[in-house]
């Protein structure tokens, strides 16, 4: 599992856009910034819509002062998928990564087995700050829980 100290892994996510999705290296998304990271288990689910995506909608200027330059949240869900959530909560401050195969979720070993509940494997919520590709803060929830990866939490952390 990934901490603090270590360099997000290789994987490739589909950042979403007006216009689509476009494919994007790890490496290439957090070289030389400093990127505010958020995974839900799945956009349009209730603490994820009600809180977590909020939370960090809701800090954005507050974490852009603090020197953030981009806010970006992961999901295993398809970019369509994605690009809706995003739509629906007028979450444009935050750039969307489709993490639609779980490939980000594995290689930093926060897959999560959500069969049970009928949303197959997922990611685990968590929230982390990394700079120039090498976490700097991360906060990894309890499943079920919310709290300790909120845009609330990581604002106080910086």
């Amino acid at each position: 599992m990934i901490k603090i100290g270590d360099r997000v892994p290789p994987a490739t996510v589909r950042q979403v856009t007006e216009d689509g999705a476009q494919e994007v290296a790890t490496e290439a998304f957090f070289k030389g910034k400093k990127v505010a990271l958020f995974a839900v288990p799945g956009a349009f689910t209730s603490v994820c819509t009600a809180k977590h995506l909020p939370s960090f909608v809701n800090n954005a200027d507050m974490l852009k002062a603090k020197g953030v330059d981009v806010i970006a949240c992961t999901a295993v869900n398809d970019p369509a998928v994605m690009r809706a959530w995003s739509q629906h909560n007028q979450a444009g401050a935050v750039t969307m990564l489709s993490d639609g195969n779980g490939d980000l979720a594995r290689a930093l070993g926060l897959e999560a087995d959500m069969t049970k509940h009928g949303m197959g494997r997922r990611s685990r919520r968590y929230s982390m700050l990394v700079e120039d590709g090498v976490v700097k803060q991360f906060n990894l929830e309890e499943p079920g829980a919310f709290g300790l990866s909120s845009g609330d939490h990581l604002l106080k952390q910086i």
